[in-house]
């Protein structure tokens, strides 16, 4: 055994003290273990890049500022103890240098709680059946983080969450949002306004269907940009019209039935390319993609669906008939009541969605009123970040384990 030295986490976070067991160097790996029969096995030159104020991480900014091409060939691990009170010891080729490791942060890496899916939600597919949205209760969600925290969960899980009897100031939304993360903007601005009008509809004084009093079907926003906005979020200030109800259908459900009952059409919509672009007069944004981009594993499920801004087949000539009728079933299920919710916005509504998994929509209006929304959209990683620190943060005041 060694005597006890400073061990430092390579980030900002607290770690419960995990003490290791042992330790056993095999070439350019070491072998650790926890009493618990824990193990791991981590590449010497990874752990030399996670040495805190020892050339690895920056003790100020916990950053890396190790450049690869200083890395030493061969092992670089010259001896490697367990301090009296189990953190790790190791002395690095060839500049003499030791380092001593947080056993904590250690057994988070060997339990898998580093990786993009740590500290967030399993996603939950749902149809109708649910009968409405995860919903909480508006007025305490700035005061009482319990609150936040929970409707930011089901945002993650259900793509969906709704907050009643928030306050009708124009302001709330951003408030909301400064508690979430960076609003991003788009040619619509930070903070945009649904305010659907019949006398607009055929007019040229809106970019947007959604400003008119057409019916819109189950789609997604902004398909035309390479990366679509996450999450979308809708705030009722006004609604006394009669119709406009709003739709949503989970998108991972549609998917899943489409896979298992329609293989044939869910490979087209997965596969073939259409260029999306917006028709406004000063504006010209164009993406090529699937119109279910099921990206890369642990990306966001991605739909492209929204055919005022599908504009041509970027395809072999051959495959536009096949996907002309994969695009029919699919718009034809996602619209099906089996998968679809539909509500009513009433004043204090708050509607949180994935824009890039859950089906949004409305019903026509018919006469009368007016109706007011007010909208933004955050990116994917905000939410994902937030929930990520509110949880470690709920763990750590609960537990004091992380």
């Amino acid at each position: 055994m060694v005597t006890t030295q400073r061990a430092l986490a390579p980030d900002f976070y607290d770690y419960a003290w995990r003490p290791l067991r042992s330790v056993a160097i095999d070439g350019s790996f070491l072998h650790l273990r926890w009493p618990d029969g824990t193990a791991s096995v981590v590449f010497d030159l990874w752990l030399r890049e996670n040495a805190v104020d020892a050339g690895g991480v920056d003790l100020a900014t916990r950053e890396g500022i190790m450049d690869p091409a200083h890395h030493h060939d061969g092992p670089a691990a010259s001896t490697a103890e367990i301090t009296d009170d189990g953190a790790l010891v190791v002395r690095w080729l060839p500049d003499n240098v030791e380092a001593t490791y947080h056993p904590g942060w250690l057994r988070h890496v060997a339990d898998g709680r580093h990786l993009p899916s740590s500290w967030l939600p399993e996603p939950v597919a749902w149809t109708a059946a649910i009968g409405e949205p995860p919903t909480y209760d508006g007025s305490e969600v700035l005061s009482d983080d319990a609150v936040l925290r929970a409707w930011a969960n089901d945002l993650l899980r259900h793509g969906i969450a709704r907050l009643r009897n928030a306050p009708t100031d124009h302001d709330f939304l951003a408030q909301l949002a400064a508690k979430i993360g960076p609003v991003r903007d788009t040619n619509f601005g930070p903070i945009w306004d649904v305010l659907a009008d019949i006398s607009l509809a055929g007019s040229d004084d809106t970019n947007s269907t959604a400003n008119t009093n057409l019916r819109l079907p189950p789609h997604t926003d902004l398909p035309t940009r390479e990366t679509p906005p996450g999450f979308q979020f809708l705030h009722c200030l006004v609604n006394d019209t009669e119709g406009g109800n709003s739709t949503m259908a989970d998108g991972a459900a549609v998917a899943a039935y489409l896979q298992d009952k329609h293989p044939e059409h869910f490979e087209a919509l997965t596969t073939l390319r259409w260029v999306f672009f917006n028709r406004g007069p000063n504006i010209d944004h164009r993406w090529s993609g699937p119109m279910i981009d099921l990206g890369v594993e642990g990306s966001p499920l991605t739909f492209r669906a929204f055919h005022p801004v599908r504009g041509f087949p970027d395809m072999d000539q051959r495959d536009i008939p096949r996907a002309y009728a994969a695009m029919k079933v699919f718009s034809t299920v996602a619209a099906d009541p089996h998968f679809r919710l539909h509500y009513p916005f009433a004043p204090g509504d708050i509607v949180g969605f994935d824009n890039r998994r859950v089906l949004h929509g409305r019903d026509a209006f018919s006469a009368g009123g007016a109706r007011h929304l007010r909208g933004i959209y955050i990116d994917q990683d905000e939410v994902r970040s937030f929930v990520r620190v509110a949880n470690r943060r709920h763990a750590h005041a609960t537990s004091s384990t992380i």
